[in-house]
This record gives C-alpha cells, structure tokens and sequence, in this order.
C-alpha cells in the first residue's frame, strides 16, 4: 500500500490546495494532509491550527482516501514516525519549482523521502493563499477560489474582526 502525505500551512486552503489533493488521491492509496505546526510562526496565521484542521475535515470529507493531521517539527521526522516516504508537493509556476526543489533535495538528504511534485491546473496558477486572504479581508469575492468551507470561515473570520 502505496502512502503519501500533503504538508502545508493550508491558511486556507484554496482550490489549487484541493486540485492537487484530488489529483493524490487518485495516485496514492492513502493521502494525508498534515497541517504544519511552526512554532515561530504562531499569531502569524489568520487561521489557528485548529480551525485549519476544521477546515480541510470538511473540504476533504468527500475524498474517502484522505485523511487530515498535523505535525510540529522536522517534516522528515513526521514521515518517519508515520512510517511514510512520499511527499506531494504542488506548484503553480516555475518560481514555485525553485525553491520546493531545494527542500526535496535536503528532505531526501535529512530522511530518505521522495518528493512528488503535482502540477496545480492552469485554472488555479494565479491562486495562492496570501492572495485570498487579502482579497476577503476587503470583502472580495473568493467562492471561485476556495472549497465551500474555507469561504464560510473567511466570511465568519472577516466578520469577527473589528
């Protein structure tokens, strides 16, 4: 059985996220998506860690082979416990290549795990996290951009806030 993990902030998880997903899924016998911990980074996110896991259970809860953990810490070290060696990694453009090539080649020198790069579709190149957070912030329209669940949350977060 062919196991394969999905690590990412995911703050939020956009349909680029899920395209990539979905295109696992079907690859892998089982995928999961870890959403990373960073201790550094903590009060940076717009989500918490808890609602971003909220968040991709219910984005994911149609793709039977997936499941949703997250992970402070070393990603090699997560893979290991996990008994896993198989990273997914999506990218949008040729920037993205250049540096999630540099991270593969130290996570295969840290852990002995390969990292498989999925192409994001051509629809949801342009789409990125930083960039649907910004456009809710003023209001915008995201629907087209996100899973259903991660538009309510941005709505309910941007509400929230003074």
């Amino acid at each position: 059985m062919k196991h394969a993990v999905y690590p990412g902030s995911f703050d939020p998880v956009t349909n680029g996220h899920m395209d990539v997903l979905t295109r696992a899924a079907r690859i892998f016998d089982t995928v999961t998506v870890t959403v990373m911990h960073n201790a550094r980074k903590t009060g940076k996110h717009l989500f918490t860690l808890e609602e971003r896991l909220e968040i991709l259970q219910a984005a994911t809860a149609h793709l039977r082979n997936v499941k949703v953990d997250t992970f402070g810490g070393l990603l090699v070290e997560y893979m290991r416990e996990q008994g896993n060696s198989v990273i997914i990694r999506g990218l949008r453009a040729v920037s993205d290549y250049e540096y999630e090539l540099q991270i593969a080649h130290l996570n295969r020198q840290l852990g002995d795990v390969e990292t498989v790069f999925i192409m994001a579709a051509t629809r949801w190149s342009y789409v990125s996290s930083s960039m649907v957070r910004e456009i809710a912030s003023y209001g915008g329209d995201v629907s087209k951009m996100v899973p259903a669940a991660t538009d309510k949350a941005l709505k309910h977060k941007f509400a929230a806030l003074p």
